[in-house]
């Protein structure tokens, strides 16, 4: 399939001017296809060709000016348009669309627990091209008028508000000037909940099946979305630019949301229907207020072209963060992005894919998909908060209302971005742009404690990097009158760095921590005094920001092979059982268990860090026996399920339906545990069967696959990876049920059993990601890769696969970032011992 590239964009951009779009849809014509039908009215500045894009399953006719083309002419998804004269034009399309099991453009989903369709549009990038005909790209932005006419008994949602026009036919309002990606329609049986604040309509919608779970949190979910709105609005000058704000819950989504314009889809495991964590609100809360950030910056002032993908969403992520902290119950925001977020932009700016948070060679759309990742969110968000720690709030503000001001309703660029936040602040922007978003890497700060004549202390930071950095450091002391290792906090000290010259400490404190505060991006090292203090004394911190920046200094360097992994898992046992803060508990538990015990000792050392795990675990169950905390006992309940070498404790809370004490098992523990009763082999598809039987909801279907994929049976592998790789378009798996069926089959406790399919999956996910495009080509690359073979055969294997058989661009780029972290695992595996050796 033919990709834009950015030379053509800008080209047809100088050409046309798109005015409006009006789209049919007819949802009635079967289970398959739906019909069509487009009406675009643009204008020439020149007399040329050009093209627009469309993906059918068949064009039935097109016209220009009443001309009829030939259909024939479609090249891949391009509709010639030949001698286009300077003035006005109306194109018409008319074609039939298939339906999208994977996510991508109009995506068809039939609830196995009540047997109702829902459909919705995910349109980014390209992805539009399959809904309807379009002048694609972000830069072309145009007035869109939608109609749909869908089976009765559905609501049709989309971008401004809709009405129903009896006999299955909805009209939505036209939007204002949009781009084409952001256009969206959801369509089917929702239950909705609604109200109304400020005089605009708010609604939240699911699908039937959930609609009782999501009525038990529509008071939050009303009361998050109302104090950002409000919050944004006390931010931002420019009041929302659309009609109405739905939110959306959809089945099978593939991103946590989408900003659509007015409309707002998430997937809907955000609907709980099982017990969560207050983290796990939080998440929610955040994503809410990450899309709406988004209606502002990213909708009304869009892109003009991808390489600047990364300002859309660094922005959303930035004032997601900052504004739930600023507006809502939850206030310690930043401590879960450190931990949560913060550590994926670290891990993608090591690796050889890594590239600036602003780009400046996207040079076509395929490139540009590959760069949603932790650098573009996670990174760009970072920067974004020195900045306003550099520049200071006021001014930030002051430069983002400019550019509101300045682009409403059209495109800009990072230099318009720039030079808006210039226009506030006497401070040279610009260098500080081309500092921080037109480099690479990760900067390490270490801390050099020198001791003087007078007996005082000067500290003197070492910079490996290029960045200059605003930071806090934070000198603790030990509590004298506390005999359980709890530190002080004598004072923060703000340094730039590069300094100019040491500065002075006065006493020399316990522990020096570089980045106290979490403002800058940058890894942090200890000097020998303080990680003595961190080893007795981390859980002994005040603040649960501060002990998030120690974690992910000691995560860092295990995976730098400076910290054995062994250590980490024994500060884990030492101070875990202390932490009060749910984000920073997951965290370490996860990185504990996915990446030391999975994957940075050796398989003859795995059971040891397994029973570290699970002792820790039953520390932090027999803790909250008091149920104080039923976050804090529910992470440990659901890691110790995980790390379980033996069945006896959890096939008993099977058998009861409950963890002695609580909490009762609801439908996802009671997966969880069959899952990993199913990797011990001691369970048996009869019990799978049974669990579906109770539970036959779309969730219990993945819970199902899951499980089958991992059994310890030859049959049980084989049959899974035939669903993952074997099929065609009648039995392909959908993206969820791809994904479930992944993270079944490799299991370290399994690696004989799946030796054979190791060589194997660097064929079949080459082929299947070619037949089935960048959705599947991504959950192959993410979730049906080996993990568990850490050895140099698998690297060997993964280079050849890059070199030789030419993987489609998104599984590239997930296979080279599973082979570089695989090549870190190798290293730190071999390096543990020299480690273990020099530990004092």
């Amino acid at each position: 399939m033919s990709v834009l590239t950015r030379n053509e964009a800008q080209t047809r951009a100088k050409l046309l001017d798109v005015h409006r779009y009006t789209i049919d849809l007819d949802l009635t014509t079967g289970d398959e296809t739906f019909d069509s039908r487009t009406v675009i009215r643009f204008s020439a500045h020149a007399d040329a060709d050009t093209f627009v894009e469309l993906k059918p399953a068949e064009l039935r006719s097109a016209t220009l000016d009443g001309q009829p083309l030939d259909p024939g002419t479609l090249n891949e998804n391009r509709l010639p348009l030949k001698g286009l004269t300077v003035g006005e034009h109306e194109l018409r399309v008319d074609a039939s669309m298939r339906y999208s099991r994977t996510g991508e453009g109009m995506h068809r989903f039939t609830d196995p627990t009540d047997g109702e369709t829902y459909l919705y549009t995910q349109l980014f990038m390209e992805d539009v091209q399959r809904v309807f005909a379009a002048f694609d790209q972000p830069d072309l932005k145009s007035v869109f008028e939608l109609t749909v006419k869908a089976p009765e008994g559905w609501s049709v949602l989309a971008n401004g508000i809709t009405e129903d026009l009896g006999e299955g036919r909805w009209r939505a309002a036209a939007t204002p000037l949009i781009s084409t990606y952001l256009v969206a329609v959801a369509a089917g049986p929702w239950h909705s909940v609604r109200t109304e604040h400020r005089g605009l309509p708010f609604g939240i919608h699911c699908r039937r099946s959930l609609a009782p779970h999501l009525d038990a949190d529509a008071d939050e979910l009303f009361e998050i979305t109302k104090q950002c709105y409000d919050r944004y609005h006390e931010k931002f000058q420019e009041p929302y630019p659309f009609d109405s704000y739905d939110q959306a819950f959809v089945p099978e989504f593939n991103a946590g949301a989408m900003e659509n314009p007015g409309l707002v889809t998430f997937r809907d495991e955000f609907v709980y229907r099982s017990a969560v964590t207050d983290a796990e609100r939080q998440t929610r809360a955040m994503v809410i207020a990450h899309e709406m950030a988004h209606m502002w910056f990213g909708d009304l002032v869009t892109l003009r072209w991808w390489d600047d993908i990364w300002l859309n969403e660094s922005f959303a992520e930035y004032m997601g963060y900052q504004t739930l902290t600023e507006a809502t119950r939850f206030t310690d925001t930043w401590t879960d992005f450190g931990v949560a977020r913060k550590s994926w932009g670290y891990d993608a700016d090591q690796r050889p894919s890594t590239h600036p948070v602003a780009p400046e060679n996207v040079e076509d759309t395929a490139s540009a998909l590959l760069n949603f990742d932790g650098i573009s969110y996670a990174k760009g968000a970072s920067a974004l908060r020195q900045l306003v720690a550099w520049l200071g709030e006021k001014d930030f503000l002051a430069g983002i209302n400019t550019h509101f001001a300045r682009h409403r309703f059209a495109n800009a660029t990072l230099a318009d971005f720039i030079d808006s936040l210039a226009s506030a602040t006497e401070r040279d922007v610009h260098a500080w742009a081309d500092a921080w978003l037109r480099t690479t890497g990760v900067d390490t700060l270490t801390p050099a404690v020198a001791r003087g004549d007078s007996g005082t202390y000067t500290l003197q930071v070492a910079r490996a990097g290029s960045r200059p950095h605003r930071i806090a450091v934070g000198l603790y002391d030990q509590d004298v009158s506390d005999e359980g290792g709890q530190l002080v906090l004598r004072e923060r000290v703000d340094l730039d760095i590069p300094q100019t010259e040491p500065h002075s400490l006065g006493k020399r404190p316990a522990l020096l921590l570089l980045n106290d505060g979490d403002l800058t991006y940058a890894k942090i090292r200890f000097d020998a005094e303080s990680f003595e203090a961190v080893r007795t004394s981390l859980s002994g911190l005040p603040d649960p920001l501060t002990r998030a920046v120690v974690w992910n200094a000691l995560r860092d360097a295990v995976r730098d092979g400076q910290l054995p992994p062994a250590a980490y898992l024994e500060a884990a046992r030492t101070h875990l059982p202390h932490e009060t803060d749910l984000a920073l508990v997951q965290g370490v538990l996860a990185f504990a268990s996915a990446q030391v015990a999975d994957r940075y000792v050796t398989p003859d050392e795995r059971p040891a860090a397994l029973s570290t795990l699970s002792s820790l675990c039953r520390d932090l169950i027999r803790r909250t026996e008091d149920g104080d905390n039923p976050g804090l006992r529910l992470i440990a309940v659901r890691h110790f399920i995980d790390v379980a070498a033996q069945p006896d404790t959890i096939a008993a809370w099977l058998a009861e339906g409950t963890v002695s004490g609580g909490p009762e098992l609801d439908p996802d523990l009671r997966w969880r545990v069959l899952a990993r009763l199913a990797v011990l082999g001691a369970t048996d598809e009869a019990a799978i069967a049974a669990e579906l039987d109770r539970d036959h909801s779309a969730t219990g279907q993945e819970g199902a696959a899951r499980c089958r994929a991992s059994l310890p049976d030859e049959q049980a592998k084989a049959r899974a990876w035939e669903a993952m790789f074997g099929g065609d378009e009648r039995t392909d798996l959908s993206n969820y049920l791809f994904i479930a069926t992944a993270q079944g089959f490799w299991q370290p406790e399994q690696a004989d059993l799946v030796r054979d399919y190791v060589p194997r999956y660097f064929e079949d996910a080459v082929a299947v990601a070619a037949r089935r495009g960048p959705a599947i080509a991504d959950a192959a690359g993410r979730w049906a890769f080996p993990l568990h073979a850490v050895d140099q055969e698998t690297l060997s294997l993964g280079e050849t696969c890059l070199t030789d058989a030419k993987p489609i661009p998104a599984l590239r780029r997930k296979l080279m970032d599973q082979l570089d972290d695989l090549a870190r695992a190798l290293r730190v595996v071999s390096a543990r011992p020299v480690l273990e050796d020099q530990a004092p």
